[in-house]
């Protein structure tokens, strides 16, 4: 292949130039637009699966084909807050639309069940051009020392360095391979014994309940013993899951003591990642509300962040505060969001909690609103604050055990 040829998505060879032609669907939805006539049902969808195979940058063993979710953050992001940063009204109208929109394009996603790399390239294009406009626009005030600018920069690394490893194996447990697939047939009658790191152990008053509940499609069985494990199959992964681990759907695995997966990250929060997942989380506040009170501290002199936040006379005298104070506004909100992502953890760290599993005793009403709400507590692993806590520093530290598919 050329620079400009590609293998379309019927397999057939393509060229960069004809992008344009030959799509039949998008022919037939104009002729019965025109004669205001009804589309074919999921004619959309055609078209935008041809639009996305489509759009491709050339290179040197073939076009490489663009993910459409990148290009969004990437145009609209400047357009938007340099549009905002024009009057008052506008900020006030595009500030508050974008995190609607935000949820809106998440409530679709996850509602699909899709992944996507739109959040991540939002928060990682977000980052890039927020330090670009404090380079260029903040910087260049005088107020600003070097060493500030040397601390902003190192906090934006460290944090860029806990995100490629949160971004790594969250803990995925291994499919078994080929015909080498374990049954659920194979085992139910046979008794398996596992610590609190292992199976889940259950008494037999609590044996018919699912404490560990999962989506549909998964098997429960429990062992008859009263002193017996619960045993959990999986029928998307075909293997026993180890306590605490979990199925994600969006991406297709289990994993191990599974959190939630995180849409800003585009992957699990589990065993392996989770605390560089809460130390990506702490570096960015940090790093975010630094940033924030240098930027106002240069462009509302003598006024407390807080106050410059609300009230700064002199925020739209010119367009470079102006676009200034917008970004202000735009990174405030983003680090609220993530704040209380933040909050959130680390209340369930402090009770030992997982996402999954508040979400699942919400589901069975099998747990405690403590804090108003904020935190769940199933009562399961917790051992108190500070034990609590020496097991989450502790994870992905040990070997993990055999799974339960090999002691069977």
């Amino acid at each position: 292949l050329c620079c400009c040829e590609y293998v379309d998505r019927r397999g057939r060879r393509n060229h960069l130039a004809a992008c344009c032609c030959d799509c039949e669907e998008l022919d037939d939805s104009c002729d019965r637009w025109l004669t205001c006539k009804s589309l074919h049902p999921g004619a959309l969808e055609r078209i935008a699966d041809t639009i996305a195979d489509r759009l491709r940058v050339p290179w040197f063993s073939g076009a490489v084909k663009i993910n459409v979710s990148l290009v969004p953050p990437l145009v609209l992001l400047p357009v938007f807050l340099h549009v905002a940063a024009l009057h008052f009204l506008l900020g006030l109208i595009i500030l508050t639309s974008l995190p609607v929109v935000m949820l809106w394009y998440y409530y679709l996603t996850h509602r699909r069940k899709e992944r996507t790399l739109f959040f991540l390239s939002l928060g990682l294009f977000s980052l890039g051009y927020m330090y670009y406009v404090f380079l260029r626009e903040v910087v260049p005030r005088g107020q600003v020392e070097y060493s500030q600018v040397v601390a902003l920069t190192c906090g934006l690394i460290l944090m860029l360095a806990a995100l490629s490893r949160a971004k790594k194996d969250p803990g995925y447990l291994p499919i078994p391979a080929g015909n080498e697939k374990p049954s659920h047939q194979d085992w139910p009658n046979k008794s398996v014994r596992g610590s609190s790191s292992g199976l889940h152990g259950i008494s037999g008053a609590a044996s018919s309940r699912a404490v560990n509940g999962e989506a549909k499609g998964y098997c429960r069985m429990s062992a008859e013993q009263p002193e017996g494990v619960k045993k959990d199959w999986c029928t998307k992964c075909q293997l026993v899951r180890p306590a605490r681990a979990g199925h994600c759907r969006l991406c297709g695995r289990c994993v191990r003591r599974l959190d939630h997966h995180c849409v800003w990250i585009n992957s699990c929060v589990g065993e392996q990642n989770h605390q560089a997942f809460i130390l990506a989380l702490s570096f960015f506040m940090l790093t975010s509300l630094y940033g924030i009170t240098l930027t106002l501290h240069t462009i509302c002199r003598g006024r407390t962040p807080f106050v410059a936040l609300l009230y700064c006379p002199g925020a739209y005298s010119d367009y470079s505060s102006a676009l200034s104070f917008t970004c202000v506004w735009y990174c405030a909100i983003v680090t609220a969001g993530m704040g209380y992502i933040l909050l959130i953890q680390l209340l369930n760290i402090s009770y030992n909690v997982t996402e999954r599993e508040a979400r699942l005793a919400l589901r069975d009403n099998t747990g405690r609103r403590l804090l108003g709400g904020l935190v769940i507590d199933t009562g399961q692993y917790n051992r108190g604050l500070l034990c609590n806590w020496g097991h989450f520093l502790s994870l992905g530290s040990s070997p993990p055990q055999r799974s339960a598919e090999d002691i069977v």
